[in-house]
This record gives structure tokens, sequence and C-alpha cells, in this order.
């Protein structure tokens, strides 16, 4: 709770495959979750964070199909609310806090201007700050090369520079002068593998609603819609299981051709196993994958969900399935799910 009784709304961004969930997974499990909510957006047809979340968190809400700062904007609104109405019936235990952590490519300012104009939600809803998560391995080609990443970190209360285990030094030097260049007076931490996620802990002072609002800077852009309009998520079934040795032939080929293109690739894999593999990947970046126990309830075979700019899904289907039958799957089938 706010100071003044509202709920604390902290909105969790950065660029896909910037560390949001595993940072979000930290603070949760430090937090045992008590009188937390999670609201995962998901740019694509099928969501995978949302299952990661629940092995630590079970009161987990999944957006899915488009980018809370442009068409699900609505969604996010009936989703507070329909939390709120859940509190107040005694179905859930008083809220302290809701984490909304937004798309990859979303833009954070949006989220704020519904929770501080929606009537019923500035009223219950307090926003508490703006994280945002910025790989330095790959900061400096996507504060350049991605708008979005330029527009989240001005946004940002205070920003966490991930993967520094992986980064040189002089990357995660230039990430954090590249942030001072852009937001002055965002607070900045360093973190590796998750560590630092004391970030996500509310923290209100002045009332940004009022503050930003009488500034103006909460107006959305009239253009928002087409923001993303050159990109594009692609989900993908499989009929059986994959053969692994094909997979990963197959993946380093494409991120060879068209790795700053292919902005995500997130999936749980059948590949014979008791459970899914969890697939990671963001842009050259293959995190290593994560073998489930057993498959979640809401999800009983293999997908693939594709996040890329100028990159026929047609295509990536075909060569996919065709990796397959050669390296030993002569019977699989790829269809497209979205």
């Amino acid at each position: 709770m706010t100071l003044d009784g509202r709920r604390a709304v902290t909105v969790l961004s950065g660029f896909l495959g910037s560390g949001k969930t595993t940072l979000l997974r930290r603070y949760l499990s430090a937090q045992g979750g008590a009188g937390i909510a999670v609201i995962i957006n998901e740019f694509g047809a099928v969501g995978v964070d949302h299952h990661l979340i629940r092995m630590v968190e079970e009161r987990s809400v999944l957006l899915q199909g488009g980018c809370v700062c442009c068409s699900r904007r609505e969604d996010l609104v009936q989703t507070l609310r329909e939390l709120l109405d859940l509190e107040q019936s005694g179905a859930l235990p008083p809220l302290r806090q809701v984490v909304i952590e937004t798309s990859g490519i979303a833009d954070p300012v949006p989220v704020l201007f519904t929770l501080a104009t929606d009537p019923v939600l500035k009223h219950h809803f307090a926003p508490a700050s703006v994280v945002v998560t910025l790989d330095a391995l790959n900061a400096a080609t996507q504060i350049e090369r991605q708008p979005e990443v330029r527009k989240q970190i001005i946004a940002a209360d205070r920003l966490v520079v991930t993967k520094t285990d992986l980064a040189p030094r002089e990357a995660v030097s230039r990430s954090r002068m590249r942030v001072r260049q852009l937001n002055p007076t965002a607070r900045i931490t360093v973190s590796c593998l998750g560590d630092g996620f004391d970030v996500l802990e509310p923290a209100i002072g002045i009332d940004r609603a009022e503050a930003i609002g009488q500034a103006g800077a909460l107006q959305p852009d009239a253009d928002a819609a087409s923001l993303h309009k050159d990109v594009q998520a692609t989900a993908l079934g499989f009929s059986a299981p994959l053969d692994w040795p094909a997979f990963g032939v197959w993946l380093g080929m494409l991120l060879q051709a068209r790795g700053p293109d292919v902005l995500r690739i997130k999936g749980l894999l059948d590949i014979g196993d008791a459970g899914p593999v969890v697939m990671n990947v963001a842009q050259h970046v293959v995190h290593p994958p994560e073998h489930l126990p057993g498959w979640p309830a809401d999800a009983h075979r293999s997908y693939l969900v594709f996040i890329t700019r100028g990159i026929d899904p047609a295509r990536i289907s075909e060569s996919l399935e065709t990796f397959q039958r050669a390296g030993g799957r002569p019977d699989l089938s790829v269809t497209r799910l979205s």
C-alpha cells in the first residue's frame, strides 16, 4: 500500500531478452509472493514467461497477443479491476503491490497514463516506479537501432544494467554513460544473474500521476499503434518431439544469417524428456535451456514464439520443418498457431 492507502504499481520494462523475468523471479522468491500480484504482457499469441513466474508465484495473470502500450490497454484496465474485485470480495488477500511486466517492445508511458486517467483505477492504484532492464551485452546496438529502448530508458525511475557477468567492464561503463545521457535522474543498478532485485520494492515519494500529468508528459503518442508495424510475432506448434541436434543446427544458421532481426525466440520444446525445455533467445544471445520437471497445466505440447523484424514467418516454419525431417523426424510437421 502507498501512504494514501492505494496499492502500489511497479512497471517492469526493458527490451526483449534484457532480464526482466529473471529479476522478477528473484524478487518474488525473496518476498514469498505475499500480497503481490503479477501481470505479464506478451507480444504474441502464446505466452511463456508466466510459466516461469508460477514456479515462485501463483497469482500471475497473462495478457497476450499485443502490447500494453498499444492494443492491450483495455485488457490491462479490466485485469486490474478484476484483481480489485477479488481482493475486496476476500478471494484474494490484501494487495500491497502489483507488478506489471510489459512486453519487450512496450513504451511504459501509456501504462502510466492509463493508471492516472482511468476513473476507477486512479483511486485504488498508484504508480510507484518504472523499473527498466538494459542488457549490457547489447545496449549500444539496441539504443542505436531500437527506438523502444530509448523510450524505456527515458521513462525509467530505476534502471538495471543486466548480464554484467557476460559483458566486458568497458561495455557496462558505456551502458551507464549512455543511460545518463538519456535520463540523468534515473537510479542505476548494476545486476548480475538477477541480483539487485530490491529495485522492484515500491518506493513512492511524489505522486507520479499528478506530477507528470501536470507536465503533460504522460500523453501517449497519437501513432502508438503503428510504432511496431514492422515487428511480427509468430507462434509455431509441432506434431511430435523435436530432434534436438537438428534444432540446434537450424537455430545457429538462423541467428548467423538474420541475428539482428530475430528479436526474441521463446517457447517450450518437447525433446522426449518428462518435461519441456524452455528456450530463450534474444537476438544472438542463446540462454542456457532450462528443463522443467513436468509440463505446465495449460501447456501440453511444443511451441515456439518468434518476434522478428522483416522475416517472412512462412520461411521460418518451412526451414525448421525441413531441418527436423532431415535430422530424424520424417513425420514431424510444423504448424502456424498465429
